[in-house]
């Protein structure tokens, strides 16, 4: 039973100058700021035609930018602050607010997520796994789903790095968890990937020029 599995959308301020810095080299200041909110917009069209519910916008810095809002009355959806210190600290306070029930933990920088990338995570959690991972091509991890919260995979990890999923799994493995790795994706974090969003055909379904 997958009913009482939601969903998690991690996102924070399309703010210029404060989104997307790595890409600003390439895009610019604003064109990284317009690209970044075209990617949380298409991220939350996936989350909701996954039928996971609840799911839930959890905003950073805070709840008060204007696109928050929007996407608050365009979508129906809740927004929750990210709290707490870095990356792991804020994931970690996403999966205890949901308990007791699982949940599924998805960013917004890989435009080839699908609502059967999240259905599917829903599907293992349900079927018995204590966790779910999309692996990023890069090292890290495009979805996280527990079900329930496993601290460990979340203190002292080097975010951001090529090692991340490397690092999780050891401490998975330390842990006596069972999880699966259903697919590989890729994400746009880099000036580079925006040669492959730009060559993959997703741009205009991001509405980007």
């Amino acid at each position: 039973m997958i009913e009482t599995i939601g969903v998690a959308v991690f996102a924070r301020a399309p703010t210029p100058g404060a989104a997307k810095t790595r890409l600003i080299p390439r895009l610019g200041v604003e064109g990284a700021a317009a690209l970044h909110a075209a990617l949380v917009r298409r991220t939350l069209i996936i989350a909701l035609a996954s039928s996971l519910r609840p799911v839930t916008l959890w905003c950073t810095p805070d709840l008060d930018h204007p696109f928050f809002a929007d996407l608050c009355r365009e979508f129906g959806i809740r927004l929750r602050p990210q709290t707490g210190g870095d990356l792991g600290d804020r994931m970690l306070a996403a999966f205890q607010a949901h308990q007791p029930d699982p949940l599924l933990l998805i960013g917004t920088d890989c435009p080839v997520l699908s609502p059967d990338h999240i259905r599917r995570g829903a599907l293992d959690i349900a079927a018995g796994a204590d966790a779910v991972f999309l692996p990023a091509e890069d090292g890290g991890y495009a979805l996280i789903g527990l079900k329930q919260p496993l601290e460990d995979l979340f203190r002292a990890m080097p975010w951001g790095s090529d090692a991340v999923m490397a690092i999780t799994r050891e401490r998975l493995a330390q842990l006596g968890a069972r999880w699966t790795e259903p697919a590989i994706i890729w994400d746009v974090d880099r000036p580079e990937d925006v040669d492959r969003l730009s060559t993959s055909g997703l741009l205009l379904g991001l509405g980007c020029p």
